[in-house]
């Protein structure tokens, strides 16, 4: 058996949009997935999160289910526009009622919270201020964490302030697949990333600043994953090449989001790649990034096999036909919860914590009322072997998030996509625990596999 360390952490991810609901109530105001959801083509079967899993009001229940399962930690999102309407000025007091309610249930439950600032519903009046392309967007997430810290901080310890930067910006201002469905040129990208990347460093500095008890702070980017093919020397640096170099223009990577954060500066080579493209900026934007972090979070699903190249550092690596994927038509890659963890620990230091990892599949109460979902029991099962094999090989990770609780809206693929331990029924509402969710009980109970 693979024993875990005994402080492991062991807990399931959910974001406010995906799951809450109850967009009109409780005076919330518009984020853009609210106005973009209702463009045409831009989610399947033209769902949105109106009501998603209806969390707002059945809160008390998916604690219940949580409890149930044995969860030890609860990573949920704060939806900015449910605690200023306006995205600035004015709080919303029931929104601040809700969140306490939730955190509250959480802590009587024996449910750690761990809170995350931003999830992508990015207020709707500030994009018309011009959202992360205005400068001003830096001290607008720096007011709304002081609303936050100053509402929670006596209860909640955990705190993580941006997700998942590449996909809100390449995908949200740079193909326009996400909200708020912007196709930037690469200029404009590189001036939202190093807003968002100030914004997260103001962030931490204000709960640093203001927590009344003493804050565990890190951050949640994509764990963009490369593993080598054989595990020779040659293989394993074409790998970590792979997972940080920037040789052209791409802001799909590791580097450019974590260097600064983390080290204190841009990666050389990704400077040289984005020339005269890259925005100017003051040294003293670099020193409100780089602020010190508790852990490094990590979203990782999948990866890319690679290999030394002949001419070049690495070269991707095609996979068999037939490979195993996903709902979403992720490969399933068990090594990416190896290598991933491995090489992050390596170059930046910190803890690591796996913010985000689970399997899309396609889910059904079967016959005899439960939801026998083999598959994604199989999936976890391999990818925490993977895992454990990164704590044995000495690589401080310290806590698993499974995404996610609740099967949910999957942005632009609306309700497809079943990501849950438990199974909603979407015209109902109804939570069925599957059998994921019995085993994920049982892991934690145990903490092993």
């Amino acid at each position: 058996m693979k024993k875990f360390p005994q402080d492991f952490i062991w807990g399931v991810a959910t974001a406010s949009y995906q799951i809450e609901g109850a967009v009109h109530e409780g005076g919330r105001g518009k984020s853009v997935w609210d106005t973009f959801c209702r463009w045409e083509g831009k989610v399947d079967n033209g769902e949105n999160g109106d009501t998603a899993c209806d969390h707002y009001h059945r809160y008390g229940e998916d604690i219940e289910i949580m409890r149930q399962i044995g969860i030890q930690a609860y990573r949920m999102s704060i939806a900015w526009s449910r605690i200023l309407p306006e995205g600035a000025g004015k709080i919303n007091q029931k929104g601040v009622d809700f969140y306490d309610r939730l955190i509250d249930g959480c802590l009587e439950a024996g449910i750690t919270p761990w809170l995350t600032l931003f999830h992508w519903d990015y207020p709707l009046e500030l994009f018309y201020r011009g959202g992360w392309l205005n400068r001003e967007s830096v001290e607008w997430f720096a007011d709304y964490t002081e609303v936050l810290v100053d509402r929670f901080s006596d209860r909640v310890q955990h705190w993580m302030t941006l997700n998942e930067p590449q996909c809100f910006i390449g995908l949200g201002h740079g193909s326009g697949g996400h909200a708020p469905g912007l196709k930037l040129d690469i200029t404009d990208q590189l001036r939202v990333t190093h807003h968002a990347l100030m914004a997260h460093g103001r962030a931490v500095q204000v709960i640093r600043a203001k927590a009344r008890t003493a804050p565990s702070i890190g951050w949640a980017p994509v764990g963009v994953t490369r593993y080598p093919v054989t595990e020779t020397a040659e293989n394993i640096e074409a790998a970590r090449r792979a997972m940080f170099d920037i040789p052209a223009r791409h802001l799909w990577t590791n580097a450019w989001f974590s260097d600064p954060v983390v080290l204190g500066h841009y990666p050389e080579d990704g400077l040289r790649a984005f020339g005269k493209a890259m925005p100017s900026y003051a040294e003293a934007d670099l020193e409100v990034m780089n602020q010190p972090l508790d852990f490094y979070g990590a979203n990782i699903y999948n990866a890319l096999p690679v290999q030394a190249g002949k001419d070049t550092p690495f070269e991707e690596m095609p996979r068999d036909p037939g490979f195993p994927v996903t709902m979403y038509h992720w490969p399933v890659e068990p090594e990416c919860l190896y290598w991933g963890p491995r090489l992050l620990h390596e170059r930046y230091k910190l803890p690591i914590v796996i913010t985000e990892n689970g399997l899309a599949s396609m889910d059904w109460v079967c016959e005899d009322g439960r939801v026998h979902d083999v598959q994604r029991m199989d999936f976890l099962s391999r990818y925490l072997k993977q895992l454990h094999r990164a704590i044995e090989d000495g690589v401080e990770v310290i806590g698993y998030f499974q995404w996610s609780l609740l099967d949910n809206f999957e942005w632009n693929f609306g309700y497809k996509h079943r990501f849950g331990l438990v199974h909603v029924d979407f015209a109902t509402g109804k939570r069925t625990m599957k059998d994921s969710a019995h085993w994920y009980s049982k892991v934690i109970a145990e903490n092993e596999l």
